[in-house]
Parts: C-alpha cells; structure tokens; sequence
C-alpha cells in the first residue's frame, strides 16, 4: 500500500517519520493484542476446564482484546494514507 507511492526525490522528512509512527503504531498494538490474547486464553483455558460456563465470557474477552490490534492497524493505514500531500516544501534553503 505504502512502497506504490514512494519516490525517493519527493519523499520528505514528514512523510518518513509518518510512515515509521504509522508502523510502529501497527506493531505495538498488534503485540499488545498478542499479548492480552496470550493471557487470557490460557487463564480461560484452565478456568474452563474447572467451570465450562466461563467459555462465553472468555470468548467476549478475547474479542475486545482483538480489536485492540483491528484499532491499530487502522490508525496505522490513516496515518500513513494522510502522509502523502503534506511534509512537502517545509525546509527552504536560505540561499
């Protein structure tokens, strides 16, 4: 989505740091997501083992942690689809 769009003559500073907060936004929330994902399918897993009506709560958990990384990689792909048209012309030479 990104690499179609690169020049390397019109490519400014703004546009580079967009698209590294635009992927570090994607990874961090997608390893938060992992994570939340992690814990508490394990922690689910032995609870339901001992209380199987646990199951449906679990499931809800492990949505919502879910779209913590959906969230993620939306923000990213706005931040990175806005970086196009702006960064343009801001350092001038004074000579």
């Amino acid at each position: 989505i990104i690499n179609g769009k690169m020049e390397a003559a019109t490519y400014s500073a703004y546009s580079g740091y967009a698209h590294l907060g635009a992927g570090l936004t994607v990874g961090m929330s997608s390893l938060a997501a992992g994570l939340a994902i992690g814990i508490v399918g394990d922690a689910g897993v032995r609870a339901n083992a001992q209380q199987p009506r646990l199951f449906v709560g679990m499931i809800l958990i492990l949505i919502f942690a879910e779209a913590l990384g959906l969230y993620g990689l939306i923000v990213g792909l706005v931040v990175a689809s806005t970086a196009e048209g702006k960064g343009k012309n801001l350092c001038s030479s004074y000579a």
